[in-house]
């Protein structure tokens, strides 16, 4: 059972069932129901249940009053109750600005439900490669065998499983996101089969570096096919496509064949879609990427492997890698060695030297647990469990990782090493620069150089360079509540300058009975929330009336703007910080339009509150009646 269904279930039966709800918001500390008939709802009972702090009715709402943890409580609350709750426009809120940073969130957000198990499942391939490495079975040994299914599994079907995740994350229904991926990995599909079973129709751009075989049509539209199984971003972009398409349909379809309609619409539209653009971006980025590096391997092999270690992760991630692939394989065939992927060998010996050094400085617990098994399967030469579940994430720490790709790459190039199979990952493939004619070990020693280098490189970088700015955990005891050090004072600064009144005179319940904390409330006399301490920034809701901070010594502050202001969705807000951002004391965090605020009927009242109080010993609370922003507001004594 999750940790809070049994919770969860109470409140929806004793709002009336989920029949009675006509739609769910929240805000930082409520669960807000607009129900079909309040009177049947058992205020007394939700009011006693452990868990809930209390239970109002204001402005058409039923608010049920929960506390800082209400996004979790609402999460399970919709998924019980077969609710898609009230969104709010975020298009200007906290979501990540640029290009870039929308990319590593998505990929993040795919990612992070399956982290445990895609390290589960990379230790399982390092430790079969390991095992068959020390000669306690052979590839056609039955262990070898159940073992590699069990580890390859995940990666080769990672679509599916990313169909899922992704699905959650773009609101499709979970089940049409599983069966894209599961096209994508349908063998009949891939590029391998379709070229092993006949000639292509036709050629596109023949004499190009576009040409590019046509084995299927699609209504008579060429489909220009690749090989998706372990491929990321395809399965994510069709079912961000298909998201959209579906509350399209939704919106046209008849409700009385809307259940299968819908569903069989977005899949008919949006996977055919998805294979004749992404299939002929891909296999054209792919194209221009093995043509470029081969073109740069000519001009200056150092230089071509530098570029080959820096951008390796990158290429991967994307699928271009594939361009590479067929130059090497054609070396091999022809030459009998390859030069352009020997860069690509040592990016990941950088990038679980990169972790390892995370493990040092990680604040959070959990991503520090992962850290071990993703350097286990990093050693063996699966990275994904590091890349998407540690550095990624990150940003920076995944650059150090590039860089020292990078390096080691361009002293592969400089060293002239020369790789004689493909095959083998991680440790592994050091017997990939053996001369088999010659039994040469020289690019064995050059290669074991350019390990040390990237390892070298990405620990350095990372140990004395890269700052974990991620929320810092706060112990617990054993009632789950933080802990903090005692015999300590801490003083929290007024974050915005107005006319100071105690909690208790405030006209919201919530706040003026101290349930929700321990504080004031002030009137602001400047439309401006500036960082009352230095800490970081817990929770700041989409619609930037409210937000939750945590100062470095754990204090933890709640500042409400104004009262039953979530129903401007954001208008007359703007926010300066993101969630998880550092924070100093006197930064601005928040600026709002009082007098637009005030023309709408709101009542600007401030409550600014110390949650977690309980920690405490005592809240002082100033008695000015009108405070700056420099001035002392709260004290508390630990």
């Amino acid at each position: 059972m999750r940790k809070y269904e049994q919770l969860s279930k109470e409140i929806i039966a004793n709002v009336g069932g989920k029949d009675n709800i006509s739609s769910l918001s929240h805000c930082i500390t409520r669960l807000r129901f607009k129900l079909k008939d309040e009177s049947i709802a058992n205020d007394d009972v939700l009011k006693k249940m452990d868990g809930i702090v209390t239970v109002m009715k204001s402005a058409g709402q039923y608010q049920v009053v929960i506390g800082n943890h209400v996004p979790d409580v609402y999460e399970v609350v919709c998924d019980l109750a077969g609710l898609g709750g009230d969104t709010i426009d975020n298009s200007d809120s906290d979501a990540p600005k640029g290009l870039l940073n929308k990319f590593i969130d998505i990929i993040s957000g795919v990612f992070q439900p399956i982290l445990g198990v895609l390290c589960a499942a990379g230790m399982i391939k390092g430790f079969n490669a390991v095992f068959t490495a020390l000669g306690l079975y052979g590839e056609t040994d039955g262990a070898y065998i159940m073992l590699n299914a069990i580890g390859d599994a995940m990666f080769q079907y990672m679509p599916i499983i990313l169909g899922y995740t992704a699905a959650k994350k773009f609101k499709l229904k979970p089940f049409i996101g599983m069966l894209i991926g599961a096209v994508l990995c349908y063998s009949g599909i891939q590029l391998d089969t379709l070229a092993s079973t006949g000639q292509p129709l036709y050629n596109l751009f023949t004499g190009t570096i576009f040409e590019s075989p046509v084995y299927i049509t699609f209504l008579g539209l060429p489909v220009i096919a690749m090989n998706y199984t372990s491929t990321v971003v395809p399965v994510i972009l069709i079912v961000l496509l298909a998201a959209k398409l579906e509350k399209v349909f939704a919106k046209i379809i008849p409700d009385v064949v809307k259940n299968f309609f819908v569903p069989m619409a977005v899949l008919l539209v949006s996977l055919p879609l998805g294979f004749m653009v992404i299939g002929p971006i891909a296999t054209y980025a792919s194209n221009i990427v093995g043509n470029g590096f081969l073109a740069l391997f000519n001009f200056s092999p150092i230089l071509c492997g530098a570029l080959t270690g820096l951008l390796w992760q990158v290429l991967v991630i994307f699928g271009l890698h594939w361009g590479l692939v067929p130059i090497a394989m054609s070396n091999l065939m022809t030459m009998g060695f390859d030069t352009i992927l020997v860069g690509a060998f040592v990016p990941s010996f950088a990038q679980t030297a990169v972790v390892a050094a995370m493990y040092f400085k990680l604040k959070d617990k959990k991503i520090k647990e992962l850290c071990i098994p993703a350097v286990i399967s990093g050693i063996c030469g699966v990275t994904e469990p590091a890349i998407y579940g540690i550095t990624l994430p990150r940003k920076t720490p995944f650059i150090y990782s590039c860089v020292g790709g990078g390096v080691a790459g361009a002293v592969m190039g400089i060293m002239n090493v020369k790789s004689y199979v493909m095959g083998g990952l991680g440790i592994f493939g050091i017997p990939n620069y053996i001369n088999p004619t010659t039994g040469d070990m020289k690019g064995v020693y050059a290669t074991i150089i350019a390990i040390i280098v990237a390892i070298v490189v990405g620990f350095v970088l990372t140990l004395f360079f890269w700052k974990d700015d991620a929320i810092v955990e706060i112990s617990k005891d054993d009632n789950g509540q933080g802990v903090i050090e005692k015999n300590k004072r801490e003083v929290v600064y007024s974050p915005i300058k107005g006319e100071v009144k105690a909690l208790e005179q405030i006209q919201d319940a919530a706040f003026s009975t101290g349930i929700l904390g321990k504080g004031v409330a002030i009137t602001p006399k400047e439309g401006k929330v500036v960082a009352p301490f230095d800490g970081t920034v817990m929770t700041l809701f989409p619609t930037k009336h409210a937000i939750g901070i945590i100062s470095d010594n754990g204090c933890e502050l709640l500042i409400h703007i104004g009262l039953n202001t979530i129903q401007l969705e954001g208008k007359y807000f703007k926010s300066f910080v993101n969630q998880g951002d550092k924070i100093k004391k006197g930064q601005i965090l928040i600026t709002f339009d009082i007098e637009s605020i005030s023309k709408e009927g709101y009542c600007l009242e401030t409550p600014v509150v110390v949650t977690n109080y309980s920690d405490y010993v005592d809240i002082l609370e100033n008695t000015q009646k009108h405070v700056n922003n420099s001035q002392e507001l709260i004290t508390v004594l630990a």
